[in-house]
């Protein structure tokens, strides 16, 4: 695909241990939307997207977590209609499954992060669904429903586990698109329940609720009260949707000045249980404080 100047793309895998011990999330940027030093490049001139993408791979587990994102040059992508290689990293899909071969270093403690994640979709449903009234966002939840392999060198990390993969694309910069929205996936038995609810700029919003089956069908349902969460330490707001207007945080798993990954437990649909949730202000991104903390946990390479 094309990349628009100022635009991006990524590719988001989120998956659990069947144990619900361990889990993992991986984001393949093609313009990378939270790089400060793309936003300031932007804010000079028009920039090629390709000039900045990142690799960000995230461990979490009892034994330690690891989380590594570092910005890499042009000449360091490669692109065929079957590959996306970011520095030593690659996502490739076989026809089968999505594979990906990992070589990164983790920050701020500097720690190898290498091995390989194996994503088994159940059905690939070839949708796309408009974020923004004038469409110039867009996201794809192109294997709602997965299984993972999990085989690490470094750290040392093997499993197996319930999986998920999507795409958001865009034609001009994230934070000019939206204030803020919060997501979250919940695996089910018998299908993946998704959760996506919008602001953007014009002060529109926009909430979809959508239950992906094993068969690759996607149907709405009506989306639940919105239920509040504890701010983060940052004191980022966090909300999400449930059917009893109630959620809890079990676990925050990522916790910046704009941004929030969490395990929640929602009840959904009937049925109660865990689910990947995010919460993301735009508004916080756009300021300069926050800007100049991202180098710490983005560094770009040379």
């Amino acid at each position: 695909m094309t990349v628009p100047t100022d635009g991006y793309a990524w590719w988001y895998v989120d998956a659990l241990s069947d144990d619900g011990r361990e889990g993992l999330t991986v984001i393949a940027f093609l313009g990378s939307v939270f790089s400060p030093y793309y936003a300031w490049r932007r804010a000079r001139a028009p920039t090629d997207p390709l000039d900045h993408c990142a690799m960000n791979v995230a461990i979490y587990r009892a034994g330690g977590s690891r989380w590594a994102m570092t910005e890499r040059r042009k000449p360091a992508v490669y692109r065929d209609a079957a590959t996306l290689g970011i520095g030593p990293s690659t996502l490739k899909w076989n026809g089968q499954s999505f594979q990906f071969t990992l070589d990164e270093v983790a920050v701020p403690v500097p720690a190898r992060l290498r091995g390989t994640i194996t994503l088994h979709p159940a059905a690939l449903p070839e949708r796309t669904f408009a974020l923004t009234a004038e469409g110039s966002h867009h996201w794809s939840p192109v294997a709602p429903v997965a299984r993972v392999e999990v085989d690490f060198s470094s750290p040392r990390v093997r499993w197996q586990g319930a999986a998920y993969m999507d795409m958001n694309s865009g034609d001009a910069p994230l934070e000019t698109g939206f204030t803020y929205w919060h997501w979250s996936r919940a695996a089910r038995e018998d299908a993946t329940l998704l959760l996506y609810d919008t602001n953007d700029s014009d002060g529109r919003s926009q909430s979809l609720a959508l239950r992906c089956r094993r068969s690759g069908e996607i149907e709405p349902f009506d989306a639940p009260p919105t239920a509040i969460l504890p701010s983060t330490r940052w004191r980022l707001a966090r909300a999400t949707r449930a059917e009893t207007g109630a959620a809890g945080v079990v676990r925050t798993l990522e916790d910046a000045p704009f941004y929030a990954r969490s395990l929640i437990d929602t009840k959904l649909l009937g049925r109660t249980g865990p689910a990947m949730h995010e919460s993301l202000s735009l508004t916080r991104f756009r300021q300069r404080w926050v800007q100049c903390l991202l180098p710490f946990r983005m560094p770009r390479s040379r």
